[in-house]
């Protein structure tokens, strides 16, 4: 479920009329429902408490939304964080969660990033190569530290969904391949400054099938059950996120995390160790919405346009991975269209949707692209010299700008002229 309503024939976001948020902060910009983001947080931990052996950490994977003010929102609630980068494991700090509910994955952590998780005393690092073993062991030593670890493994699940967002399978780069997991256990344990701890995995997101989920953590409990058979101590396993939300009404629902959570009970029984869990898009997608203004409509040959003022660079899904987002007046027509609906990029791939029944609107009217809360503004450049666009986030009657529009001046400011010029 998620906050944003019709009322009197125009849209709210909990009690803030979208309207009147588009006239104070101008269009595009994304807005996010606080409680949405708590909400779907409440349920996903309640689901998942008393798995495992001890309290699981639920891990905010920050990659699906890195606001500051997304975060604090969760870390209030005793949320962790899944980070990618130094930069991201930064923003997570930054916002509160401690540094000891922090795990830090990703196939290319660079040795600066790794002092810095060192530094702060994360959770683990979740290890996806050997190379990255000696790469941890050799920068733990340097600090006069003994880190904890895990493998993360690449099962070769197919998980099912898109190519681009498919992280288990054979041919992925994360992780490292199952069948030489074993052998990267007792590499890692070889070292005085490394502790590994336990192993991981993350097939994908959008994930909308459990069977490849469950697959995948029963072959995360025999690689453990191999491990603890050899002697070695295993007492945490990260079974990962990527599951999925409902971008059209149309489709049936992912599963629910009730559902889930009985999936992962019945997998991970008797496995005694303490379970982590990823979620991203499922805390955030619908729990934000992309406004833009309509600039002109616009008859070709063949189409209708709606040309709007956000482009590809705002909400790059629709582009890259030819995303499916509702698109809906922010206030009533009453009548429908068939539209196709772009933005002003100079890139034929500029579309966010094609010959789509959708409101009808005219210039000067609002839309929202909902379910726009994950991989929405992390995703965004300034291709075209076209600026950032705000970020806002409301709570019951209250909003506030939780990221700034960035403006010409800002950007030009960033560049020099070499001095020959």
């Amino acid at each position: 479920m998620d906050h944003f309503e019709m009322r009197d024939g125009v849209m709210y976001a909990e009690d803030v009329n979208l309207e009147t948020l588009a006239d104070a902060v101008g269009t595009p910009f994304y807005c996010y429902s606080s409680a949405t983001i708590e909400r779907h947080y409440k349920v996903f931990a309640a689901a998942v408490a008393g798995l495992g052996d001890g309290d699981p950490l639920v891990a905010f994977a920050v990659k699906a939304n890195p606001n500051l003010s997304v975060l604090a929102t969760l870390a209030r609630l005793g949320a962790g964080a899944d980070v990618v980068s130094g930069g991201e494991m930064a923003r997570a700090l930054a916002a509160g969660v401690p540094a000891n509910r922090i795990v830090f994955s990703g196939v290319g952590k660079q040795p600066h990033e790794m002092a810095a998780g060192i530094a702060a005393g994360i959770l683990q690092f979740n290890v996806e190569s050997e190379a990255e073993i000696a790469m941890l062991a050799a920068v733990a030593a340097a600090h006069d530290a003994r880190v904890d670890m895990a493998i993360r493994v690449n099962p070769a699940v197919n998980p099912g969904t898109h190519a681009k967002i498919s992280t288990g399978g054979q041919d992925s780069k994360f992780g490292i391949p199952i069948e030489r997991a074993h052998a990267a256990f007792v590499m890692a344990a070889g070292y005085a400054s490394l502790n590994p701890v336990g192993v991981a995995a993350h097939i994908g997101s959008q994930l909308t099938d459990l069977s490849p989920i469950e697959s995948c953590i029963t072959r995360l409990g025999e690689l453990a059950d191999g491990l603890r058979a050899a002697g070695h101590s295993v007492s945490r396993i990260d079974v990962g996120g990527g599951l999925g939300v409902p971008y059209r009404a149309d489709q049936p629902a992912p599963p629910l995390p009730h559902v889930y959570a009985e999936m992962v009970a019945r997998a991970t029984k008797g496995w005694n160790c303490r379970l982590i869990f990823e979620p991203g898009r499922m805390i955030v997608g619908n729990a934000g919405v992309m406004v833009a203004g309509v600039i002109l409509v616009k008859d070709g040959t063949t189409k209708r346009f709606v040309v709007c003022d956000a482009g590809m660079n705002d909400l790059l899904r629709p582009s890259l991975y030819g995303a499916w987002h509702d698109i809906r007046a922010v206030t009533a027509t009453g009548t429908t269209m068939t539209a196709t609906v772009v933005g002003p990029v100079c890139e034929s791939g500029d579309t966010f949707a094609d010959d789509r029944v959708m409101d009808s609107v005219q210039a000067g009217d609002r839309i929202a692209f909902m379910t726009a809360g994950a991989y929405g503004a992390t995703m965004a450049s300034t291709y075209n010299s076209r600026a950032l666009v705000p970020e806002v986030m409301v709570k019951d009657g209250a909003w506030s700008v939780v990221s700034e529009r960035n403006q010409p001046a800002a950007m030009l400011a960033l560049d020099t002229r070499a001095p020959w010029l």
